[in-house]
This record gives C-alpha cells, structure tokens and sequence, in this order.
C-alpha cells in the first residue's frame, strides 16, 4: 500500500511525485526510475487500473482527481482497462535493471503485462 515508504520526501511533494509518475506509466505504458519508487507507484497504478475496469462516472471523476492530464484519463478508461477485464490484477510488473550510475540506486522498470 502506497504510504508506507517516505523517500525522503515530505507528503505533498511524494505524492505529487508519484501522481506525475502514474501519469506517465498510463501515458508510455512503461517508465525506468528506482525500485523503491517503482513499488510505491506500482500500487498506485494496479488501483487506477480498476478504476478504470469499474467504468462508471464516478470512478472516472476519482481518477481524475489523482491523474493529472486528461488525455491520461481517457487512454485508461478506453486502452487499458479493457485490455484487463478478466484479469483479477497483477497488472504491473517491475523489473530490476541494475544500479545507476553515478549515485549506484538500484534501478528498475516498471510496466504493464501483457493483458
């Protein structure tokens, strides 16, 4: 569950971090950042997606309301989620990559399994 890692972070500013990269994950499908931040944002991510299954209006303004771009939103509600309707979840995968250079943080790539 999202919240119990802090990375370093104070509240507003991780939780804007990881709404821009759950954004990003719905828009590419894929993104590469470190495995601490790819779990975090992994959960985040699964429950959007079954907003996205849910498909009522209601579900849809609770994603917006997390999700920042609206173009976002809709690829969610019209791509992905269907791509997932008989799937009970595990929608993510994250994958370690090895340690970046420079600062040697463990590195992974978070993306969606095949539906």
């Amino acid at each position: 569950m999202p919240g119990t890692r802090k990375l370093s972070r104070p509240t507003a500013h991780r939780m804007s971090m990881l709404r821009g990269m759950v954004t990003a994950m719905i828009e590419n499908e894929r993104i590469e950042t470190t495995v601490t931040r790819a779990k975090d944002a992994s959960a985040l991510v699964e429950k959007m997606i079954s907003l996205g299954k849910e498909g009522t209006l209601a579900a849809r303004r609770r994603a917006m309301s997390f999700i920042t771009k609206e173009d976002a939103v809709k690829k969610l509600f019209d791509d992905i989620a269907p791509r997932y309707a008989a799937r009970a979840g595990g929608y993510t995968r994250v994958t370690r990559t090895g340690p970046r250079r420079g600062d040697a943080a463990e590195m992974a790539v978070l993306e969606l399994v095949e539906g």
